[in-house]
C-alpha cells in the first residue's frame, strides 16, 4: 500500500475497499495499480498495490509477494534513514529449505556437458496432463538405502513437469511400479495416460511391459541407440535430483544410507518451485489446480525435538525426544522424522526444529552409525 499516486502505473480507480489502520480506523482506498522497481537485473513490477490516502509510510507484504511467485530481496537505501525492524528468520534459510535449488542447478550446468536437445523436443509440448510421460531409472547406487533399495525411477508429466519418484530394489519391479503409478495419476487427475517415453533399457522393452502397453492402446516412444537427447527431460531431471539431494546431505552431514529420503525431499521441493517450462505456475499447481503451501518447509537434516506425552513416560524420563528431519509425508503438514531413541522413521506434526544447527553432531552421528548395523526401521516408502 502507498499514499503516493506518482509511484503507481496502470491505476484502476474502480477498485475500492476499506483498509483497517493500526489505530483501528477504516480508511477508503482510491484505487489499485502497479509499482515499478528498478533492480540490478532490470525493471521489476509489483502488482495489486493499493492507493490509500493518509499513509505515512509505504507498506510491502513479503507474504503476499511470495504468494505471487516472488522472493524477499536485499535492497540498498539511497539515503540515510533511521529504521526499526524485527527479523525472525535468516533470509538464507529459504535457500536451504528449498534444498539449495539454484546451487544444484548451477553446479549441474558447470559439471555436466550435454548435446543440444532434438528439435522435436523443443517444438512439441503436451496440451493436457498425462498426454506424455517421460520416465527413467537411476542406479544402481553404490550404497543401499535403509530399506534395501538400489534404484529410483521417475515419471515426469510433459504438460505440468510434475514429477513422481518410486524406489526399487531391482529393475524387475519397474512394471509393477508403473502400473501403480498409472492407476494413481489417472484417478487423481481424471485424464488417461496416452504416451510413455523412455530409453531402451531392458526394464522398458520386456515382453511383459510392451504387451501391457499394447493392450491398453498406449503409445510407446523409445529412444534410438546412443541418443539420450530423445529422453532429455527425464535425463536432466535425474541429474538435478541427484545434485540437489547431494547438496542437502552434505550440508547436514547425513549418512549416505539416507539417500532415499534426500531424493524424495528433492522431488517434493522441485514440484513446488517455479520453472521456466511452465508459465506462472509451479508443477504442483499446473497438475493439481491448487497452489502449494511453503509455510511448512524446513531444512532437510535439521535437529528436531518432539514433546513426549506424560502418559508415555515415567516421572524422571526426558520430556522431549530428539531426532532428525528426513522429509515430508503425503500431506503438506506431515513430517518424516528419524527418532534417535526408537531408531524409526515416523510421521509427525508436533515438532520443534532447530534449522541452523551445523549437522547431526558427533554424538548423534555415532549413534546413527551404530543403529544402521542392526536397523529395523518402519520405512514408509
Amino acid at each position: 500500500m502507498t499514499s503516493q499516486e506518482s509511484l503507481l502505473t496502470n491505476l484502476d480507480r474502480s477498485v475500492t475497499c476499506k483498509v483497517k489502520m493500526g489505530t483501528g480506523d477504516l480508511v477508503q482506498d482510491t484505487g489499485k495499480g502497479t509499482l515499478v522497481v528498478e533492480t540490478r537485473k532490470g525493471r521489476r513490477y509489483i502488482n495489486e498495490v493499493l492507493l490509500v490516502p493518509g499513509l505515512d509510510e509505504n507498506l510491502l507484504s513479503i507474504g503476499q509477494m511470495m504468494e505471487h511467485g516472488c522472493f524477499p530481496l536485499s535492497m540498498e537505501s539511497i539515503c540515510s534513514m533511521g529504521m526499526k525492524a524485527a527479523v525472525q528468520e535468516d533470509p538464507w534459510i529459504w535457500l536451504r529449505r528449498l534444498g539449495h535449488l539454484n546451487f544444484a542447478s548451477m553446479k549441474k550446468m558447470q559439471q555436466t556437458q550435454m548435446r543440444e536437445p532434438f528439435e522435436n523436443e523443443k517444438l512439441w509440448g503436451a496440451k493436457n496432463p498425462l498426454e506424455l510421460i517421460h520416465t527413467d531409472v537411476c542406479g544402481p547406487m553404490q550404497n543401499e538405502s535403509i530399506g534395501g533399495n538400489k534404484y529410483f525411477i521417475t515419471f515426469i508429466d510433459d504438460y505440468s513437469r510434475m514429477c513422481w519418484v518410486y524406489f526399487l530394489r531391482n529393475k524387475s519391479s519397474v512394471i509393477s511400479v508403473f502400473k501403480k503409478f498409472k492407476a494413481f495419476v489417472e484417478l487423481h487427475s481424471g485424464f488417461n495416460l496416452k504416451k510413455l517415453r523412455s530409453d531402451r533399457g531392458g526394464e522398458y522393452t520386456s515382453h511383459e511391459f510392451l504387451e501391457y502397453c499394447s493392450d491398453l492402446g498406449m503409445e510407446r516412444q523409445l529412444t534410438i541407440a546412443y541418443s539420450p537427447q530423445q529422453n532429455g527431460i527425464a535425463e536432466r531431471r535425474k541429474r538435478t535430483i541427484c545434485e540437489m539431494a547431494r547438496s542437502m546431505m552434505t550440508e547436514k552431514k547425513i549418512p549416505i544410507k539416507f539417500w532415499v529420503e534426500a531424493v524424495g525431499t528433492a522431488v517434493y521441493l522441485q514440484n513446488r518451485c517455479y520453472t521456466t517450462l511452465v508459465t506462472d505456475k509451479t508443477p504442483f499447481e499446473a497438475f493439481t489446480g491448487r497452489k502449494p503451501s511453503v509455510k511448512h518447509l524446513r531444512v532437510f537434516g535439521s535437529i528436531y525435538y518432539s514433546h513426549i506425552p506424560s502418559n508415555l513416560r515415567q516421572k524422571f524420563d526426558d520430556k522431549a525426544s530428539k531426532g532428525i528431519f528426513m522429509g515430508y509425508g503425503s500431506c503438506e503438514k506431515g513430517y518424516r522424522i528419524y527418532n534417535l531413541q526408537t531408531e524409526k522413521i515416523i510421521l509427525s506434526r508436533n515438532v520443534v526444529f532447530y534449522e541452523n544447527n551445523p549437522g547431526i553432531g558427533k554424538a548423534s552421528k555415532m549413534k546413527l552409525s551404530i543403529c544402521l548395523s542392526s536397523l529395523k526401521m518402519e520405512v514408509l516408502r
